[in-house]
């Protein structure tokens, strides 16, 4: 497996979420928001992501359409 490269993945992170200190560390984003029981920015389009909903309920309305 080859190391996270974070000036790498913060190229195709959109987390609008500012002060996060999980930006561009993939393997801990996607750890913190399953704890929470959400999906990480990055399963949103922008404009679903800017309104902080990544409930795994929201993600399932978007593909329903």
């Amino acid at each position: 497996m080859s190391e996270c490269s974070k000036a790498k993945n913060l190229k195709n992170c959109n987390c609008s979420y500012e002060p996060c200190s999980r930006k561009g560390i993939c393997c801990e984003c996607i750890l913190y928001h399953r704890r929470i029981g959400e999906l990480p920015a990055c399963y949103f389009p922008d404009s679903v992501e800017k309104t902080y909903d990544r409930s795994i309920e929201r993600f399932i309305q978007m593909h329903r359409k």
